[in-house]
């Protein structure tokens, strides 16, 4: 029993304790230490320095390789580069997850097309995988045959791609005011998806997303519920399931489903002409909407019976309208979800006077004499001025008539002319203003206002 346990420290003494002093130094070499013969350095110091001496330790960091994680989505490419700065005359080389060879240096190992060389140097191995698949994640190894071995790792991860969602629970056309429930799918994402809901471009707060793991044991089934009540507004909207995963890069993936609200109708009646007059033609649309459309439309008048019509047509029509057929009109659109009664107050105008051709001709021939007439007055007026101040009081008027009288005549004229054109303007202006058939008289009315005014 007591030789075994001898063995031991006789080792650990001749680790410690080389003859002569001898030790490692910082080179890798045994030297000579200045210790007395049978003395013995302690025992963590011992080991600390064989260990911080060791050639293992202190080979260069510059041929330690390094590379990056990748992250790929299903079906894309990746690439692996792995670089080293101190090759020590190795070759890289890439390994898969099962710790198959794929590529040293730039030598194929694995007979699989999808891999391709993209670089080798004694710097740097870079590779390819393309049409990658979710078994292609994991970690790969790039080494560098240095002694000791030297590896860096690099975690592929594959995103899986969502499924376009699928919605559920829509059957038949919905009542106003009735509330529905729609479900909404997806599978095959990896991390699992989310699943949000919207009604057009308002945002429906549906469940929480339920996840569930594929029978691969990579992906998700992503599924989400949404409860909401229909409106009249909500028929024909399209209620729209969003998968929202960052394999999709930002891309929408949505399925939409439209639904049909079923509602009572509404009718509102139009006049056509808007505002009628006694004699015309009269046409009152009454326009109902409503799902399904209204199939009937009856006709009351307040204060008379029976009804006066009761057709699928919408309209009722005047052919010739009298004061009598004023008063307030009914329209009742009736379908199969209800009906809806519209009124309409009908208040029926004088008749408007009809323009006559030949009033209008002699409202214009008159319109052009009187222009004309009214540009000789004036012309008259200026040449008189001129022949009183050019040519003198004898010209035109008696030696012993005096510069005052004169004077007085001017000024009268001035007087005159200023009225006339006054009057003039205010009988022009006054001429487009009256009815078509008083037109000719005002005309006239012109006339005899020039002539007068040439007279005096």
């Amino acid at each position: 029993m007591g030789a075994p346990s001898v063995l031991p420290l006789f080792l650990l003494f001749a680790c410690c304790w080389a003859p002569g002093g001898a030790n490692l130094s910082q080179d890798g070499y045994w030297q000579e230490q200045d210790l007395e013969l049978g003395t013995l350095a302690p025992l963590d110091e011992a080991i600390s320095s064989t260990v911080w001496s060791s050639p293992d330790m202190l080979a260069s960091q510059d041929s330690q390789p390094w590379t990056s994680d990748e992250t790929v989505v299903a079906g894309g490419t990746v690439v692996l580069k792995c670089q080293v700065k101190d090759h020590e005359d190795s070759s890289l080389q890439w390994s898969n997850p099962a710790q198959q060879t794929l590529y040293f240096g730039e030598k194929r190992a694995l007979r699989d097309n999808r891999i391709q060389l993209v670089s080798s140097t004694p710097h740097e191995l870079s590779i390819s995988i393309s049409n990658v698949a979710l078994a292609d994640e994991g970690e790969y190894t790039c080494s560098i045959f240095t002694m000791p071995v030297r590896t860096a790792k690099s975690l592929v991860t594959v995103l899986g791609i969502p499924q376009k969602p699928i919605i559920t629970g829509y059957k038949s056309s919905l009542r106003e005011k009735e509330t529905t429930t729609l479900n909404c799918q997806s599978s095959g994402s990896k991390p699992a998806a989310q699943l949000t809901w919207r009604k057009g471009d308002q945002e429906l707060h549906g469940e929480p997303t339920r996840i569930q793991e594929d029978p691969n044991g990579k992906t998700f089934t992503v599924s989400s519920s949404v409860t909401f009540q229909v409106t009249r507004e909500d028929d024909g909207a399209n209620i729209v399931c969003s998968v929202n995963h960052e394999s999709l890069k930002g891309a929408d993936r949505s399925t939409s489903q439209r639904i049909e609200v079923l509602y009572t109708p509404t009718a509102m009646i139009r006049p056509d002409p808007p505002h009628p007059r006694e004699g015309q033609k009269l046409l009152l649309h009454c326009e109902g909407r409503g799902n399904p459309v209204p199939q009937q439309y009856l006709w009351v008048k307040e204060g008379s019976e029976p009804p006066l019509k009761m057709a699928q047509d919408s309209a009722l029509i005047f052919p010739f309208l009298n004061k009598s057929d004023s008063g307030t009109y009914g329209c009742t659109a009736i379908s199969n979800m209800g009906s809806y009664t519209a009124y309409f107050t009908l208040n029926v105008n004088d008749p408007s006077p009809v323009p006559s051709s030949y009033s209008t001709y002699h409202a214009i021939i008159g319109g052009i004499v009187a222009f004309i007439v009214f540009l000789l007055l004036i012309l008259l007026i200026f040449l008189g001025h001129y022949l009183i101040r050019h040519k003198g009081p004898h010209f035109i008027l008696k030696p012993n008539l005096s510069p005052k009288f004169l004077d007085s005549n001017l000024a009268s004229i001035r007087k005159h002319s200023l009225w006339c054109l006054q009057a003039y303007l205010v009988f022009s202006v006054d001429n487009f203003e009256v009815q078509e058939s008083q037109r000719p008289l005002n005309t006239w009315k012109t006339l005899l206002l020039l002539g007068a005014c040439t007279y005096l």
